[in-house]
């Protein structure tokens, strides 16, 4: 996405230095350029998810969270009104997220995964990347590093919402991956106790 920006910037601004372009033509351009870059922007949701997360909630009240697999999307509600939307990406074959009503049990803002990860050496560097920590052998001289997982909350003992990858389609270990403006808005708004139901 940065790319595809600098790339459109650069090239408009090569046109607007020339000597033969008028103040008219330049202002046009200057206009068409704005318009391209959030065009790349808005392609990509990211300007869509931070705008309507930072929206003041049009209902206050306690918190609910629904998730519909089918349509891969999460729903905040207060007293019954929805204030917030989001996409998510759910368990992929094999690794189903867990059906039903439950309640958050615990938030942690910086968690990571305890079995789902890299191999690491002391430096840091990947040495084998993508490990399920139960299955996949450490090789010697490296340690488990778990991956992050921001703004988590677990509705079901190893299950919960929380920002991560959206490929368009189910994708995860079984959690409810979401962007990241909208993880954080979901994660603000809901409290432990808070009511979850996920439903196909």
């Amino acid at each position: 996405m940065r790319g595809k920006t600098a790339l459109i910037m650069h090239h408009y601004a090569s046109i607007l230095h020339a000597p033969w372009f008028d103040p008219i033509m330049t202002r046009l351009l200057q206009f068409c350029a704005l318009a391209g870059t959030l065009a790349v922007l808005s392609g990509c949701g990211t300007m869509t998810d931070l705008v309507t997360s930072n929206l003041p909630e049009s209902h206050s009240g306690r918190p609910s969270i629904v998730v519909s697999l089918r349509e891969q999307e999460a729903y905040l509600y207060r007293r019954g009104y929805r204030t917030a939307s989001s996409r998510i990406s759910s368990g992929r074959e094999g690794y189903r997220t867990p059906i039903g009503r439950f309640q958050v049990i615990r938030k942690d803002e910086d968690h990571r995964s305890s079995l789902y990860g890299d191999y690491v050496d002391d430096s840091g560097r990947i040495v084998k990347a993508n490990v399920d920590s139960r299955r996949d052998s450490r090789p010697p001289h490296s340690h488990f590093v778990g991956t992050p997982m921001p703004y988590f909350l677990e509705f079901s003992p190893g299950y919960g919402l929380h920002q991560g990858y959206l490929p368009g389609v189910p994708a995860s270990h079984g959690c409810i991956r979401m962007p990241y403006w909208k993880a954080r808005q979901f994660y603000n708004a809901a409290h432990v106790g808070t009511p979850v139901v996920v439903k196909l």
